[in-house]
């Protein structure tokens, strides 16, 4: 028999409020189903640059700050970080082939477009190669005016 790859959670991470409150669920369900956790963050160069900026540090330095305040020391599964540059919603469908799971957070504009999914969040509904959960805050937790509260 070949040996499977272990099972893991695949959460993506861009600082958000909300993606880390899909850390958090994700983190929960990695632990309650025993498998591994992968959390990863994906950047883009800007499209005007004219400077040297470290864009995979900066995104490194994010995703280990988010995950370290999310996680803290207390996970009870494997946890790896990863960064990659591309577009999120390619990245994470690619790094999701062999995920049981993945999980990605629903920034949302306000009441009535917030409602609506996000344009990362829909392409992984679509298009992910395992079950997807978009994790969104509750709809009291947006304010009349569109902003979170």
């Amino acid at each position: 028999m070949a040996n499977l790859p272990a099972p893991f959670v695949l959460v993506g991470v861009d600082g958000s409020d909300t993606s880390k409150d899909a850390l958090r669920w994700a983190a929960r369900q990695a632990e309650l189903t025993r498998a591994e956790l992968h959390v990863i963050h994906a950047w883009r160069l800007p499209t005007s640059y004219g400077y040297s900026v470290d864009f995979a540090g900066a995104a490194r330095k994010l995703l280990e700050q988010v995950a370290d305040e999310v996680l803290g020391d207390s996970m009870s599964v494997p946890v790896t970080l990863q960064v990659f540059e591309g577009h999120p919603a390619t990245v994470l469908i690619d790094a999701a082939r062999d995920a049981s799971l993945l999980v990605v957070g629903n920034r949302g504009h306000g009441p009535v477009i917030g409602t609506l999914l996000g344009s990362v969040a829909l392409h992984c509904v679509h298009h992910a190669p395992c079950p997807v959960v978009v994790f969104r805050h509750p709809p009291d937790a947006v304010s009349p005016t569109g902003s979170e509260r």
